[in-house]
């Protein structure tokens, strides 16, 4: 699999199969779900109709039960696998608004942690490599500028909001 990150809007044609978001509480924390050890973004596929927002805001009540505020665009990945054809994952960035009580995801049933770390901390628990760093880099870059969000400082420590 190739996976290159750019910071454009996705090209015409180039088919959309995920929605991701770098979710951010009152102080200045990233959440990151935890589904035994396996870390990953809110985020999932878009349904007939909806834009970006609406599926984040959607798949960030289904998988971690918040809501969030206005999102703004970060990229997206153009992911490249033998025998498919190119995609993208788009990446966002909004504020959580509230917390929710804890229940299963609705699509797989699984109850998934809400880990709350620090935006630099996040691309080491998800794996992503470099573009995965670029990605929090360009997400703090937004939320500090367009969102007004104060980021946690990297000696902050991770909590789970459970």
């Amino acid at each position: 699999m190739k996976a290159t990150w750019n910071v454009e809007q996705v090209p015409e044609g180039l088919r959309v199969r995920q929605v991701y978001g770098f979710l951010f509480d009152t102080e200045g924390r990233v959440l990151v779900q935890d589904d035994h050890g396996y870390f990953n973004l809110p985020g999932g596929k878009p349904e007939a109709g909806e834009d970006f927002q609406a599926t984040l805001f959607r798949e960030a009540v289904e998988e971690s039960q918040v809501e969030v505020g206005t999102a703004a665009y970060l990229g997206y990945v153009r992911v490249e696998e033998p025998d498919t054809e190119p995609y993208a994952q788009v990446r966002m960035t909004a504020r959580i608004t509230r917390f929710l009580d804890r229940a299963p995801d609705v699509s797989t049933g699984r109850l998934l942690r809400r880990l709350m770390t620090t935006v630099d901390k996040a691309p080491g628990l998800l794996g992503w490599g470099d573009i995965g760093f670029a990605q929090a880099d360009v997400a703090a870059d937004v939320a500090r500028r367009d969102l007004g969000i104060l980021l946690a400082g990297p000696d902050t420590e991770a909590v789970y909001a459970d």
